[in-house]
């Protein structure tokens, strides 16, 4: 579909090419043709006035030779532009178009006496008329020939435009790996592009590459010292000092998790466990984990589906958290087959996060100290884990923000967890793989600052 719109598109650098063509072609077969059209005319007046001045010659002097009658005129009988020529010099030549047929005059006055022939043109009109046909069905030709032909010959660099397009547009969706791999094929401007679209591809995967790895070497670093400032807020006395700082250890230590869990996002280390999942059982769950109200709403029959429920557990969770956060009650929370929808009545997500999605350190708040914008960016990457969509958009009424997570109708793309339906080792495994490696004491991993952004 989109070669096509290509094709009809009359924007497009490929038509603009052969419309050129086809005005450069048409306008240089028109001035041949107006050059070649004047200079036939020309010399066909000049071989006219000079044939009829022969003929006229011929007569008189064959009149005087042969004592017949020479060829005598009343100035009745002429055009009147050839008396005028005759009255000024004495001769003269006129081309007359007809009817009925066209003739080239040529007349003088000699010895008191008129004479005067006409000399017939008609098969000379018809070789000019015969050239022009000649010069616009040639013409006519020439176009039929070479506008396809620029078609065809623009339809590789207008390909080779797309290829570079549709590879812009898959970087800019996030797809950092794609290339135009069009080498040093053809060293144009295209081939310029192209490698200048690559190597800013090959330059933004390494900054990425770059600050992954520093977001995760800043959070494994900062475990140690993390970990000491835990104990010993845990040894001060009871207090209101006691307990801003505890607070405030435990917002730093939530940061440090979800940074960790980000970058092993990013690092494609998270492998899901699935196993099946009542969804309406589980969304309920955690809900109640939360601690905050939602009401649950099932349709159609209870749907089980085969996911990982720690993750799904850890998307919904973030999802009420946020709706609560920076929406409005009341939060309602639909599961209908596979499809769970997190709605709230609030002011809807901002415009950024619905052109570009949530992005981490980017908050929907207007003060800075209400998150780190790293909580639904955490909750579109498990759904990626688990292979689930999730898609964010304003209630069209009352413009709540709407959150919808699609779980795939089947998990064949998901790997089989080893600890079986009714192992519990199974999801003791689960816990324990996205548990924080930071020696920190577990915690229940429900985040408390998902941003809308």
């Amino acid at each position: 579909m989109t070669v096509v719109r290509s094709l009809l598109n009359p924007r497009s650098m490929r038509w603009k090419t052969i419309f050129l063509v086809a005005v450069a072609c048409s306008s240089m077969a028109v001035t041949i043709g107006l050059l070649v059209h004047d200079s036939t005319l020309r010399r066909s007046m000049n071989d006219g006035a000079a044939k009829a001045r022969s003929s006229l010659d011929s007569a008189v002097r064959d009149a005087h030779a042969t004592g017949q009658e020479p060829p005598l005129a009343t100035p009745g009988e002429l055009p009147d532009a050839l008396l005028r020529q005759l009255d000024q010099h004495g001769e003269g030549t006129l081309y007359e178009n007809g009817p009925p047929a066209p003739v080239y005059w040529a007349a003088r006055q000699e010895g008191g006496r008129l004479y005067a022939v006409e000399v017939d043109m008609t098969t000379d009109l018809l070789t000019r008329q015969a050239l022009d046909r000649h010069l616009w069905k040639y013409s006519l030709l020439t176009l039929a020939v070479v506008v396809p032909a620029t078609a065809l010959a623009t339809a590789l660099p207008a390909r080779r435009l797309r290829r570079v397009a549709r590879t812009a547009r898959s970087i800019t969706a996030g797809d950092l790996d794609a290339r135009t791999d069009m080498g040093g094929r053809g060293g144009d401007e295209i081939t310029e592009i192209a490698a200048t679209v690559d190597s800013m591809a090959d330059s933004l995967q390494r900054r990425i590459a770059d600050e992954q790895r520093f977001t995760a070497d800043v959070a494994h670093e900062l475990r140690t010292p993390l970990m000491g400032l835990l104990t010993s807020a845990g040894l001060l006395p009871e207090g209101e000092v006691t307990d801003l700082v505890r607070d405030r250890v435990q917002v730093l230590r939530d940061l440090v998790e979800d940074l960790l869990e980000i970058s092993r996002l990013d690092a494609g280390a998270e492998q899901p466990l699935p196993r099946p999942v009542d969804l309406a059982e589980l969304v309920e769950e955690s809900v109640a984990r939360t601690g905050l109200t939602a009401r649950v709403t099932t349709r159609d029959a209870p749907a089980v589906a085969r996911t990982d429920p720690r993750r799904l557990d850890r998307i919904v969770a973030n999802l009420v958290v946020n709706a609560h956060r920076h929406g409005a009650g009341p939060v309602e929370i639909t599961v209908s087959g596979t499809t769970i929808t997190v709605r709230d009545h609030g002011p809807g997500f901002p415009a950024d996060l619905l052109a570009h999605g949530p992005r981490r350190f980017r908050t929907g708040a207007v003060e800075r100290g209400r998150g780190h914008g790293l909580g639904l960016t955490i909750a579109r990457g498990q759904a990626q884990v688990i292979g689930a969509e999730l898609d964010f958009a304003n209630h069209p009424e009352d413009g709540g923000a709407v959150a919808v997570l699609r779980l795939p109708e089947t998990a064949g793309g998901l790997p089989e967890d080893h600890g079986g339906e009714d192992d519990p080792g199974g999801a003791a495994a689960a816990r324990a793989e996205d548990a924080p490696r930071t020696g920190l004491p577990d915690r229940a991993r429900t985040d408390t600052r998902p941003m809308h952004s």
